[in-house]
């Protein structure tokens, strides 16, 4: 099979402690929205690192103002406690944050405060105003994840039984889905599938992952055959007169975008009766706690996800934990 060449995501932030470069660690509008600018006047060396921010590292205009927030907060306790950004120490920083969680703001919240003062105070140190980061220490709160939501097999079933077969429309959509399922694709991998990305005789479809990363995936009978059926009776109908290397196609011929087949997606799981919120990655997660219930090994389901670290694929043995407990509660007769 051809490789292939496409642009990928956007970098991964991390919020942990440690490191000198500034943007290591994420805009403070990861953790929450823009609100309204409290007027507290900031302190001189937060109005030099947010015009840093802003003009020499080209932040966005929300980014800034997000920062200029966590700032604003961090002049204010300065002032109440009578000291200046070179009399900070650990102890302070440490108490700014528990004044957060006496406030009653969450862990989430506390985090991008502290996120707002690393790079504030890596600023500092940069420029040599300080000789040191007093947030170097400092551990950032712990976040919850939680555990990810999943399809039932009868809800896949239903889903998978809604596009009309009579239609190039439904026959695409029924494509789609089955091979959404079938392979637990992202969906911006999905909507660039290509015809000749397909192996139908070995059953497998080369897939382009993040990074421009390629992986082959196996596909199971269902999917193939509904693959198969659409390239027979549904995509020259879709395509027209326009070529497309594209597997899927929209009715004017020119490729699916991912909002399109969000909203695809979306319709079919109302028809469906699903009513918890149907996304791509619901059925991702669905298709990866199947094949864990079903005894496949975590090694197996990390390649064909393609995640670079298996650590990202654990969360499914804590997602089938939690399944057994809720069997183990509703059942045995002394739960």
């Amino acid at each position: 099979m051809p490789s292939r060449e496409m642009p990928h995501g956007a970098p991964v932030w991390s919020c942990a402690a440690g490191g000198s470069v500034p943007a290591a660690d994420p805009p403070p509008e990861a953790f929450s929205s823009p609100s309204a600018q409290p007027p507290v006047p900031l302190i001189p060396e937060a109005q030099l690192f947010l015009e840093f921010a802003r003009v020499e590292k080209g932040l966005a205009a929300n980014s800034v103002q997000s920062y200029r927030r966590d700032l604003a907060e961090f002049s204010g306790f300065l002032r109440r406690v009578g000291k200046t950004t070179g009399g900070v120490g650990r102890d302070d920083i440490r108490a700014f944050l528990r004044g957060l969680y006496e406030r009653n703001l969450g862990a989430r919240s506390v985090a991008r405060h502290l996120v707002s003062l690393r790079n504030l105070f890596r600023f500092l140190v940069r420029e040599g105003r300080l000789a040191s980061d007093p947030t170097a220490e400092i551990e950032a709160p712990r976040l919850e994840q939680p555990l990810p939501k999943y399809l039932s097999a009868t809800e896949v079933d239903h889903l998978l039984a809604q596009p009309d077969l009579s239609t190039p429309l439904g026959l695409r959509d029924k494509a789609m889905l089955e091979l959404l399922y079938a392979t637990g694709m992202r969906v911006s991998e999905l909507v660039h599938v290509r015809a000749a990305d397909f192996e139908i005789e070995l059953g497998i479809v080369l897939c382009l992952g993040k990074g421009g990363k390629e992986r082959l995936i196996p596909v199971g009978k269902s999917a193939l055959a509904a693959v198969e059926t659409y390239l027979a009776r549904g995509r020259a109908a879709l395509a027209g007169k326009r070529e497309s290397p594209w597997l899927f196609l929209n009715r004017r011929g020119g490729p699916l975008s991912r909002v399109g087949f969000w909203k695809i997606l979306g319709a079919h799981g109302r028809r469906a009766g699903i009513t918890t919120g149907l996304t791509p990655h619901l059925v991702r997660h669905s298709f990866a706690t199947h094949l864990l219930e079903r005894g496949a090994d975590l090694r197996s389901i990390q390649l064909m996800l393609g995640h670079s670290d298996i650590s990202t694929t654990q969360i499914y043995t804590h997602v089938l934990k939690e399944r057994l407990k809720q069997v183990y509660q509703s059942h045995h007769p002394r739960a």
